[in-house]
């Protein structure tokens, strides 16, 4: 019986195992998680979850009987070790695992303070695992003081649930401006208003030079030269792929594990998806943190593991909530020289072009710019910048031009 060992707890894992058996796959499938808990959605946690509008019950990806109905055996708590390539094996937990295909859905882990600024203090949270909100739900009350440091997606939707909660909220990013990484300055200025109005202090170009306490954060001190008093800290600076285990293993790494257009790694037998891996796009190559980047890798590797034999090509989107403000995203606006706005009753969208071409969309409570920009951009289509602006423009209309 041909084996399967899929190692993760996400999105990309529990999107692997069940296109393995819906596929028709009837060797075995191991699933090897480092969490209590039963693959989850994480995008929830810094939002509903944490806000208290999603119960944990709805953040799990497939209910556990699901996995018995369908012959698949979950190892939960136990934290893969070792792969030991020659004898196809993985060490998890005291166990040994055969294979003879390996999946590593391994995720990304959060960027820590270092110690030395007061990173290990008590009340210095991260937001990654259900463990990690779980620990600092109970205190988001109302009159807590917080300071959220980075200005990232994750460091934003925090700041939002805790202002929404009554909470006295600052923020410090180091950089320029807010989203300074990963959008355009309009889209910035956007959310810095919307949190502006919601009364969080957003302080750009300030960074963190030292956390205050003996054993629990009683303050920070800025870069601005400013002391605050607070209650506790989130930290949102980042993440990086988890590719310790599989660089133990002898695997090619390159800005996360690194695959082939198949998703398989220098190993055949081995195979990696979701944040963890990156993978080729013409002569270069990505590594996409997303849902729908994990949900994609992990169905392909489960058809590639049944020999489809097919290339990854990827189709970026992603979401952000923040108060009553859905972010939806299509596209990379990497390269992007040239932002088209388009304004609409209670909407906007940023469209991203490189010359004449359309490389992605930030749309804040307009679905349809989404979807139209969306299915532009997937199909190497474009759209005329004019037309765009014009919000007299039927967005369908775009599609046919």
């Amino acid at each position: 019986m041909r084996k399967v060992v899929v190692i993760g707890g996400g999105q990309a894992a529990a999107s692997c195992v069940a296109k393995l058996r819906s596929g028709g796959f009837d060797g075995s499938i191991t699933l090897i998680g480092e969490e209590p808990a039963l693959p989850y959605q994480r995008p929830p946690l810094s939002k509903g979850y944490l806000l208290g509008d999603m119960t944990l019950d709805r953040l799990f990806l497939r209910p556990e009987q699901w996995y018995a109905d369908n012959a698949i055996t979950v190892h939960l708590n136990e934290r893969a070790t070792r792969i030991d390539r020659d004898a196809k094996v993985v060490q998890a937990g005291g166990h040994e695992h055969a294979y003879d295909d390996l999946v590593l859905c391994t995720g990304s882990v959060p960027r820590q303070l270092p110690a030395a600024i007061g990173g290990a203090l008590e009340g210095v949270r991260v937001v990654r695992t259900l463990a990690d909100v779980d620990a600092m739900a109970p205190g988001f009350t109302e009159g807590k003081r917080v300071l959220v440091v980075g200005g990232g997606y994750i460091g934003l939707e925090a700041a939002a649930v805790a202002a929404k909660l009554g909470m006295k909220v600052t923020l410090v990013e180091a950089a320029e401006r807010i989203l300074g990484r990963v959008a355009s300055p309009e889209t910035s200025d956007y959310f810095r208003k919307l949190h502006g109005a919601h009364g969080v202090d957003i302080r750009e170009g300030t960074g963190l030079v030292r956390l205050l306490g003996e054993t629990h954060v009683t303050g920070a001190e800025l870069g601005d030269g400013t002391t605050l008093d607070i209650d506790f800290a989130i930290v949102g600076v980042g993440i990086t792929p988890a590719s310790q285990l599989a660089e133990e293993a002898g695997l090619e790494i390159e800005n996360g594990i690194k695959v082939n257009a198949l998703c398989q790694t220098s190993d055949p037998a081995i195979w990696a998806a979701g944040d963890c891996a990156s993978f080729p796009v013409g002569e270069d190559r990505l590594r996409l943190e997303s849902v729908g980047n994990a949900i994609d890798m992990g169905e392909l590797v489960a058809e590639n593991i049944l020999g489809a034999g097919k290339a990854y090509i990827a189709k970026p989107w992603f979401w952000s909530d923040q108060y009553d403000v859905k972010l939806q995203i299509a596209g990379l606006s990497t390269g992007y020289d040239e932002i088209v706005t388009r304004q609409g009753e209670g909407t906007v969208s940023f469209w991203y072009y490189a010359g004449d071409k359309l490389l992605a969309v930030d749309a804040m409570n307009d679905s349809r710019a989404y979807m139209v920009a969306k299915r532009l951009i997937e199909s190497g289509k474009t759209a005329d910048k004019a037309a765009v602006a014009d919000p007299a423009t039927e967005l369908k209309a775009l599609l046919k031009a």
